[in-house]
């Protein structure tokens, strides 16, 4: 009995000592190193491709965001379906009530649904997302190609688009109208860049041909040669604007 006791306590602690060094080994020791030789060989990589301009963070290369209107403190500006601007409220029993900036007067219900953000002419926009840009929200519509609803959704932005950057909506490109598969592509295409080349360069009193070539000199290759299509990088390309104007 008390051999077997003792080999039972033998395995037990044989047990415990695998764990131990495994964790050591693959808890501790190998993430330990994957970090450091990440920060010495990839270090902008490592901490998740960070774009700044005059040291601040203005987001990711990797991910997507949105340009849009915003006020003096960087707050998003909300217009309803009419182009009026509102402000939003928090009323009483917790839900968003608005209110028109230029009388003060309540939306109804009907028009607190058509309240949005509206883009910004004064910077290169991203193709749609699903999850407007949120990562926590990361994923797509899932809307068939011949689900009426995606359609008529497509017919809207394209329309929409042309009328913003002041083109026929036949040089409206795919990806203007379309979201990625993540919602947080950073990438447009090299033909939807040109066309908001005039809207950015009249918005900024810029010389069209200048802000083409940014565009030109932001154009990125497939992906080893062969893989997707040539890109732009949105968030890139509108630092580089905000230099240009700056300068």
């Amino acid at each position: 009995m008390a051999t077997h006791t003792s080999t039972r306590i033998r395995v037990l602690l044989a047990g415990l000592r695998a764990l131990l060094v495994l964790t050591v080994l693959l808890g501790a020791a190998y993430p330990l190193a994957m970090t450091g030789l990440a920060q010495a060989a990839f270090p902008d990589q490592a901490n998740g491709s960070k774009a700044t301009v005059d040291g601040r963070e203005v987001g990711s290369s990797l991910i997507g965001q949105n340009f849009d209107l915003v006020d003096a403190d960087g707050r998003p500006r909300l217009f309803d379906a009419a182009g009026r601007e509102v402000a939003a409220h928090e009323a009483a029993d917790g839900t968003t009530a608005y209110t028109y900036l230029d009388g003060g007067a309540a939306l109804t219900d009907e028009q607190a649904a058509g309240v949005s953000r509206q883009p910004d002419p004064k910077w290169f926009q991203p193709r749609p997302s699903a999850g407007a840009y949120d990562p926590l929200a990361s994923g797509a519509s899932n809307y068939g190609p011949e689900n009426p609803e995606f359609i008529e959704l497509v017919k809207d932005r394209k329309a929409a688009v042309a009328a913003f950057n002041d083109v026929p909506e036949d040089r409206v490109p795919a990806d203007a109208v379309t979201a990625s598969g993540s919602g947080l592509d950073p990438h447009i295409s090299e033909a939807y860049a040109l066309i908001q080349v005039d809207r950015v360069a009249r918005a900024r009193g810029l010389d069209p041909a200048l802000v083409r070539k940014l565009v030109e000199d932001h154009v990125e290759g497939r992906v080893v040669g062969f893989l997707g299509d040539e890109r732009v990088n949105v968030l890139e390309l509108n630092i580089a604007l905000d230099r240009q104007a700056r300068g």
